[in-house]
């Protein structure tokens, strides 16, 4: 049957988002759901996985620069000073002066008490095989406003193993969470298979391995999260929401294991962008997703993305909570324990519990009382009573990407850009199904096969840029006046009018601009995206735009066009302007 496209009735939701899957794929997370539901599981998006060589158990994560540099410490000392010079933060010298005891000495227990809040305590995943029979441990995992993450009280009471078992087997991988709460001690090696917004292909970890792991991590999810059995699979459509990032081959990849490996029956591609427009109600916006990795830009008019505008910050939620860790050592008030956010995921998960509690952007000293635990091999976590101070600036690195230092991470392997399936067939005199033609998106980037680069800029430069690079002063008015910023961090307590701020002064005095405000989001930032594409897959605008199955797999044909898929990017073409027709 036909479905509106001016009103979306509960009843459309219910009805055809019952069968529908919408993946949204992160770095750090993956948020993945059925379209009838109103928020989606929001999962770690890592695998650890049992192996033998122990002393190689980050050799899949090797970074290029895992100890900042002496120029990149100048740099981030000079970048604090500014922002502590706008936030009106006194310098270290100065509190020393006016205190004659040590910041690392001041009494905890003089700070008001609604400061205090009680963090709770990250525990150990037991690595062992369940041993009491799968059916006595059933949960109800539909997930709900208060439910979209993993509860780490309620997986360790799942795998409790009983006391009386003679022989215990290690789990061969654990995903999620879990993943991320494996003692260093234990025998598991854990893998993120996506980096930065890209597939974290390098020479440490192979193209194959990381296909493996996405199919392995979102197989589980459908199986334990979402009740999907592998064989009624062909029931149901998936919806993959990208990021911006992605290149072609990758989408490709993806769409060969959510049709090939998962087994669904049909799936669509949308872009993050335009999601998110949808997800808030919205036909014209400049979108802003502050993810976990990146940050990117892009601008949609009409309900069209627009190619020229998309620009990638390589930063994001997790370089605030590794500048909360500097930001408090800087000060000499973290405890003396052994706190690594990039060798100890568990450590990650306590900083960014902490970034997302305490900190905020607003003038003056933001202070705030926290336990800070520390984990050591398998052992108890300790606890430390901690005064955390200075906590506005490390939100301000958004803006001032210097106070962050970015881990970086080695390239995918050259060949890896080479997508020998283009040189197979000519597909550049292409015509779309509404009459659009093909160069509008011959330089739209996620199209590209060769390595992208990030803009080093700050988030207000990157926005200005992205809306003026439209060329249309009526267009860039409106664009100005309707940001909105989606992703994780866009929870952040005073982001909105630091950045309303920042952009008004970021656009060039000689541009008729003197507005600009960041629309409230309708629904939690983290899942707008997400969001949109289930609303994009309930609409079905255009059916020309979903990939069956067995068309993906013996021939690459897609039904109406009557031509192969050796490039995708006719395929990603159609999934992304079918609004046009």
């Amino acid at each position: 049957m036909d479905y509106p496209k001016t009103a979306v009735p509960t009843n459309i939701f219910t009805e055809r988002g019952s069968n529908i899957v919408v993946i949204n794929p992160g770095s750090a997370n993956i948020r993945i759901g059925l379209a009838q539901h109103d928020t989606p599981f929001n999962i770690p998006h890592c695998i650890s996985r049992r192996t033998s060589q122990l002393q190689k158990r980050n050799a899949q994560d090797q970074m290029l620069n895992s100890q900042v540099t002496t120029a990149q410490h100048m740099e981030r000392e000079r970048a604090y000073d500014i922002v502590a010079s706008l936030l009106r933060i006194p310098f270290l010298d100065e509190e020393v002066a006016n205190n004659s005891y040590p910041r690392k000495m001041g009494r905890v227990d003089a700070y008001p008490p609604q400061n205090n809040m009680k963090e709770p305590v990250f525990t150990w995943t037991d690595v062992f095989e369940k041993s009491v029979p799968h059916s006595s441990t059933t949960e109800e995992d539909v997930p709900n406003e208060g439910d979209t993450s993993e509860s780490p009280t309620l997986k360790e009471s799942k795998i409790k193993v009983e006391p009386n078992s003679s022989e215990r087997k290690y789990r061969e991988y654990i995903c999620g969470e879990e993943a991320l709460r494996i003692p260093p001690t234990e025998p598991y090696c854990l893998r993120r298979p996506i980096r930065r917004g890209h597939l974290n292909v390098s020479q440490y970890y192979p193209t194959q391995q990381v296909l493996e792991d996405l199919h392995t991590i979102w197989e589980w999810i459908l199986v334990e999260k979402l009740h999907i059995p592998h064989h009624e699979r062909n029931m149901y459509s998936a919806i993959l929401v990208i990021p911006e990032t992605f290149d072609n081959r990758e989408i490709k990849e993806m769409l060969s294991i959510v049709l090939r490996d998962l087994r669904f029956g049909s799936a669509v591609v949308h872009q993050e962008g335009l999601a998110a427009v949808f997800g808030n109600g919205l036909s014209t916006a400049c979108i802003v997703n502050i993810g976990a990795q990146v940050t990117s830009v892009v601008c949609v008019e009409d309900g069209v993305v627009l190619p020229t505008t998309q620009i990638s910050l390589r930063f994001g939620g997790e370089d605030i909570s590794r500048c909360l860790l500097w930001t408090q050592r800087h000060h000499q008030t973290w405890p003396p324990i052994r706190t690594d956010a990039l060798s100890k995921p568990v450590d990650l998960l306590l900083l960014n519990r902490l970034k997302e509690s305490y900190c905020q952007i607003k003038e003056g000293e933001v202070e705030a009382v926290a336990m800070v635990h520390s984990y050591e091999g398998g052992m108890q976590p300790g606890s430390h009573k901690t005064r955390l101070t200075a906590l506005n600036v490390p939100p301000m690195g958004l803006f001032y990407p210097m106070l962050l230092v970015p881990d970086v991470y080695p390239p995918p392997p050259r060949s890896w850009f080479n997508d020998y399936d283009d040189m197979l067939e000519d597909t550049w005199h292409m015509d779309f199904p509404g009459g659009g033609a093909y160069p509008m998106w011959e330089s739209y980037p996620v199209f590209q096969t060769k390595p992208k680069k990030e803009d080093i800029i700050g988030l207000a430069e990157a926005i200005t840029k992205s809306i003026l690079l439209t060329g249309r002063i009526e267009l860039q008015r409106k664009l100005f006046c309707s940001m909105q910023l989606i992703g994780g961090a866009a929870l952040i307590y005073g982001l909105i009018p630091a950045v309303e701020e920042r952009v008004l002064h970021a656009i060039p005095s000689h541009e008729a601009i003197d507005t600009v405000e960041v629309l409230q989001s309708r629904t939690n930032p983290a899942f707008v995206s997400w969001k949109g594409g289930a609303i994009l897959g309930i609409l079905d605008i255009s059916r020309e735009a979903w990939i069956h199955r067995e068309d993906w797999i013996k021939n690459g044909i897609h039904i109406g066009s009557g031509r192969k898929h050796k490039d995708s990017c006719y395929l990603q073409a159609q999934a992304m302007c079918y609004l046009n027709s």
